[in-house]
C-alpha cells in the first residue's frame, strides 16, 4: 500500500485542476508545475506548491522529465499523476518515476510501451480474440518495400496511420495507388517530428464509421472492469469534439460485445488502472474493429462520472494507495445520457485555426440543472500558441438524449466568451442540427455538413 499525503500533478490547464480537486477531497496535497507562459495560471494558484520547470516550449518544460522529478524532490511529493497528453503515455517517463520511489499513478510501462505502439497493441488484440481493422504490417522511414502491395491487399481509400502517438497526427487518407508515396513520405515526416519515430502503417478506411471507446478499468492481476462506452465520433480533423453516452443508436447486442471485448483486452493483458480501448464502428452493418487503446485518463472521461456516479482520477488514486476493492461488473450501474463539448480557442471558419488571445469575457454557467464545466482558464487569462487551444469542457447529463443535448446546447448559449475566436456557436449548431438529433452520427459529420454549421 502506498501513502500518498502529497501528489505532483505533471500537467496544465483544465486536466491538471480537475486532479487537484479530486486530490483536495481525499485529503491529499497537490504540487503544481509551470512554463514560464504559466506562471499565474489557474493550476498554479489552486495548488498547495508550485514550482517553474522552464521555458513556454513544452519541449522545454512540461516535457522535460528530469524537471519534473526534481520539482516533485522539491515538493516533497510522494506521488505523480500525469494527466493526458505531454508524457502520459511515454513508458520511460513512468519508469523513471518508479525508479525515482514515487508513485505513478497510471498503468505498468510495459502496458504503455505495448499500447502506445499501434502495431504491437494489434498484435496484443488479435491474441486477445478481439476483431481489429484489416491492415499492413508497419514501415519504418526508408524502408517502404512492398507497400504497393500491402495496399492493394488492404484496398482503397486507406488510411496511412503512424505507428506512435495519436490525435489523428500522421494520419492521413489515400484514395488511389498513385497518391500512396507522397501520403506515406508525408505521414512519415510528420510522425517523426510529433513522436521522434517515422513508422507507419496502412489500415482499411471505413467510409461510415462511427468511433466508439469504452472505459475500461484494471487491477493488474487479470481481472477488469468496463464503465460503458462513449461515442466519439463528431470530430474535426481527426479530433473529437463531442462526446456522449450511451451511444446512439447502438444496438445492445453490439455494446455488450464491444465491451467484452475491451475487457478481455484488459484481462488478456493484466492491465493496470484506467484506460479506453477505442473501435471503429461501422454505421451500417454495426461491424466493429479496434483502433487503440490509451493507457490514461482521457479528455472525455467526465461523461462517464456522469452517467456512473463514479470519480475516474479517485479509483486511480486508491488503486494506487491500495484502497479500492474491484467491483463486481453488474454493480456498475448508468444512468441517463451525457453529452460532452469541447470549447476551443479557434475559429471554425478557418478550417478551425488555433486562435491565442486574451479571454476578456469568460463566465461558465453556474448554477445549472445537470451541467458541469471543466477549465484550466478564468476570465482575463491568456491563451497562448504554445499549447493545446481547448479552452473548457462543458459536460451536461439528464435523464435521456434529448434532455441532455438541449441541455448542452441552452447552457453553451449561456456561456459567454470574448477575446478570442471560439468554437461555442458551431458546437450549438452541431448539437441543434436534425441529424444529431435524431442520432446519426459518424466520423465524417462535420465534413457532411460543416456549410451548414458555421
Amino acid at each position: 500500500m502506498a501513502s500518498i499525503d502529497r501528489l505532483l500533478v505533471a500537467n496544465r490547464g483544465e486536466i491538471a485542476c480537475r486532479v487537484m480537486r479530486t486530490c483536495r477531497a481525499l485529503g491529499i496535497e497537490t504540487v503544481a508545475v509551470y512554463s514560464e507562459a504559466d506562471r499565474a495560471a489557474a493550476h498554479v494558484a489552486i495548488a498547495d506548491q508550485a514550482y517553474a520547470i522552464g521555458p513556454a516550449r513544452a519541449s522545454e518544460s512540461y516535457l522535460r522529465q528530469d524537471a519534473i522529478l526534481d520539482a516533485a524532490a522539491r515538493g516533497g511529493a510522494q506521488a505523480i499523476h500525469p494527466g493526458y497528453g505531454f508524457l502520459s503515455e511515454n513508458a520511460g517517463f513512468a519508469q523513471a518515476v518508479q525508479e525515482a520511489g514515487l508513485t505513478w499513478i497510471g498503468p505498468r510501462p510495459e502496458s504503455i510501451r505495448d499500447m502506445g505502439d499501434k502495431q504491437r497493441a494489434r498484435e496484443l488484440a488479435i491474441a486477445a480474440g478481439v476483431p481489429v481493422v484489416p491492415g499492413s504490417g508497419r514501415f519504418e522511414t526508408g524502408a517502404l518495400d512492398g507497400i504497393a502491395q500491402s495496399a492493394d491487399a488492404v484496398g482503397y481509400p486507406l488510411l496511412v496511420k503512424a505507428v506512435a502517438g495519436g490525435g489523428g497526427i500522421g494520419m492521413r487518407r489515400v484514395d488511389q495507388a498513385d497518391g500512396l508515396m507522397a501520403v506515406v513520405e508525408a505521414s512519415q515526416s510528420m510522425a517523426a517530428k510529433a513522436f521522434g519515430n517515422g513508422a507507419v502503417f496502412l489500415e482499411r478506411y471505413i467510409p461510415r464509421a462511427r468511433h466508439v471507446e469504452i472505459q475500461v478499468f484494471g487491477f493488474g492481476d487479470g481481472n477488469a472492469v468496463h464503465l460503458y462506452e462513449r461515442d466519439c465520433s463528431l470530430q474535426r480533423r481527426y479530433q473529437k469534439i463531442i462526446e456522449e453516452s450511451p451511444a446512439p443508436g447502438l444496438p445492445a447486442a453490439t455494446r455488450a460485445r464491444m465491451a467484452q471485448a475491451a475487457v478481455d483486452l484488459c484481462r488478456a493483458t493484466r492491465y493496470l488502472g484506467v484506460g479506453t480501448v477505442e473501435f471503429i464502428v461501422d454505421a451500417a452493418s454495426f461491424d466493429f474493429y479496434f483502433l487503440e487503446m490509451n493507457t490514461r485518463i482521457q479528455v472525455e472521461h467526465p461523461v462517464t462520472e456522469m452517467i456512473t456516479g463514479r470519480d475516474l482520477v479517485a479509483m486511480q488514486i486508491d488503486l494506487a494507495r491500495g484502497n479500492l476493492a474491484m467491483p463486481e461488473q453488474d454493480a456498475i450501474a448508468a444512468s441517463g445520457h451525457a453529452i460532452e463539448c469541447r470549447l476551443y480557442a479557434e475559429d471554425p471558419k478557418r478550417m478551425f485555426m488555433p486562435s491565442p488571445g486574451r479571454l476578456t469575457v469568460f463566465r461558465p454557467p453556474a448554477g445549472l440543472p445537470g451541467i458541469r464545466v471543466d477549465s484550466g482558464y478564468r476570465e482575463g487569462d491568456e491563451i497562448t500558441p504554445f499549447y493545446d487551444p481547448m479552452v473548457a469542457k462543458l459536460i451536461a447529463h439528464g435523464p435521456d438524449r434529448d434532455t441532455a443535448r438541449r441541455r448542452a446546447a441552452d447552457a453553451l448559449r449561456q456561456f459567454p466568451v470574448e477575446g478570442i475566436r471560439n468554437n461555442r456557436d458551431f458546437l450549438i449548431a452541431c448539437l441543434e442540427h436534425p441529424a444529431f438529433a435524431a442520432g446519426d452520427v459518424h466520423t465524417g459529420f462535420v465534413d457532411l455538413h460543416g456549410k451548414g454549421l458555421c
